[in-house]
């Protein structure tokens, strides 16, 4: 034990003897260190804004694109994704489920909104003429806070709950059938027997959502009328749920599927997440995150090449030094470890420092948004979606933790190779 004691003890001294030494030769060429630790600073805190922006900028092209489609995850029957046919709806004993598991306080903190749909594809008409459209039979109250076409009302109003025969349609199919406030157009469908069925309705509200495929072809209508109409009652083809962060989607599926485990068994719904729902977008995320990183890899490429001469031109101009106390009995690998520890500790030091730095000055700056309207326009699609020009940065206890084990890592790759030169020095040549 005594042995085993002193062995310790010896251990910790040869390791404060390395962290001295290290941080020794850091204060005597306090320029160097000084310029190098600036050049990682400015990268780190470069880094946390652009991710930072990068995140929220994602959370809005995210959050729009849910509340245009059907939300952050929804459930509903397993063929419904590819068939968008009436008859592969979900019951009204599932939609219950649905609706009380996700109302429950265990999903309140992460629960903005749900929405149970009806959604057919029909052919609306009036005495212009005749074009496909896409009926959604919604609960007007529960749409105002999932969706944000009752935002975007350019005559007329939003759905009310005693809405009877009411219609909410877009600009485009407005004009393609020449309709405007209280003007009558027939929705033709299949109903829940398979033969097609004829409603009419009368246009109490007309909407600009920008996107052309949603301005020519939606039709909201209340879901009592639909399910009257078509025979369905209180079915619904889906339930979905808007999120307060995409970050939670993860989470609260595994929930529902866990409180909907026998229907899924019986394959009478399934829950999936708004990737899957909408490939299109998770496609452009994904694309953009993958830029970010692209550049940022080769940012920091530079940035290693930096300390990598940094360090080394230490090593170069300290092989007396190394010779010396290499002869007073250091090891060769302790001799690498000096120079290894100065490249961590100068990476650390100035990576903490950039990236608090870069989060406090992006809050202090950018905290409110950054409104790029005057390049984007007052409006901008993309992938289908109306994107708002005003990009709010997110932080993220993840990111920073992430981006501070990137700057590290990088700072160890980078301290290698001078490390190795340290370790193969030769005593003799070099006293």
């Amino acid at each position: 034990g005594g042995l085993v004691a002193m062995n310790n003890q010896r251990r910790a001294m040869h390791t404060g003897v390395i962290v001295q030494l290290a941080m020794r030769n850091l204060r005597r060429q306090l320029r160097r260190t000084m310029l190098t630790s600036l050049v990682m600073i400015l990268g780190g805190g470069l880094l946390i804004f652009s991710f930072s922006l990068s995140d929220g900028t994602h959370e809005n092209w995210i959050d729009s694109g849910v509340r245009t489609s059907s939300g952050h995850v929804t459930v509903q029957q397993p063929e419904f994704q590819t068939s968008r046919k009436i008859e592969h709806r979900l019951s009204a004993d599932v939609r219950d489920r649905v609706e009380a598991v996700l109302a429950s306080d265990a999903l309140s903190d992460e629960v903005l909104s749900i929405s149970s749909r009806l959604s057919l594809s029909a052919l609306a008409s009036s005495a212009a003429g005749a074009r496909p459209a896409q009926i959604l039979a919604v609960e007007p109250v529960a749409e105002v806070s999932f969706s944000t076409l009752d935002d975007q009302v350019v005559d007329g109003r939003y759905l009310e709950p005693d809405d009877r025969l009411a219609a909410y349609i877009g600009v485009g199919l407005a004009d393609s059938l020449e309709l405007k406030l209280g003007s009558r157009m027939v929705v033709q469908a299949q109903d829940a027997t398979g033969e097609i069925s004829g409603q009419l309705l009368r246009v109490v509200g007309i909407f600009r959502n920008g996107v052309p495929e949603v301005d020519q072809a939606i039709v909201h209508i209340p879901l009592q009328v639909a399910g009257e109409w078509i025979g369905s009652g209180r079915d619904v083809t889906n339930v979905g749920v808007v999120l307060a962060d995409s970050v939670a989607v993860p989470a609260v599926a595994t929930s529902v599927e866990r409180a909907l485990a026998e229907p899924i068994a019986r394959g009478e719904a399934r829950v999936i997440g708004w990737r899957e729902a909408n490939p299109a977008l998770a496609a452009a995320v994904a694309i953009d995150d993958f830029g970010n990183y692209l550049v940022f890899g080769i940012l920091f490429l530079i940035i290693a090449f930096g300390i990598v001469n940094t360090v080394l031109m230490s090593v170069l101009h300290r092989h007396r030094e190394f010779g010396v106390l290499q002869a007073l009995g250091l090891t060769p690998g302790q001799t690498g470890a000096v120079v290894l520890v100065e490249g961590l500790t100068l990476t650390a030091i100035s990576g903490f420092i950039g990236v608090t730095l870069g989060g406090l000055s992006t809050w202090y700056f950018f905290g409110d948004g950054l409104d790029f309207s005057a390049m984007m326009g007052e409006e901008m699609t993309f992938s289908g979606v109306v994107i708002d020009p005003v990009m709010v940065p997110q932080f993220r206890p993840a990111r920073l933790v992430q981006t501070l084990a990137f700057i590290l890592f990088i700072g160890a790759v980078a301290s290698v190779y001078p490390a190795i030169r340290a370790m193969k020095i030769d005593v003799a040549e070099a006293m």
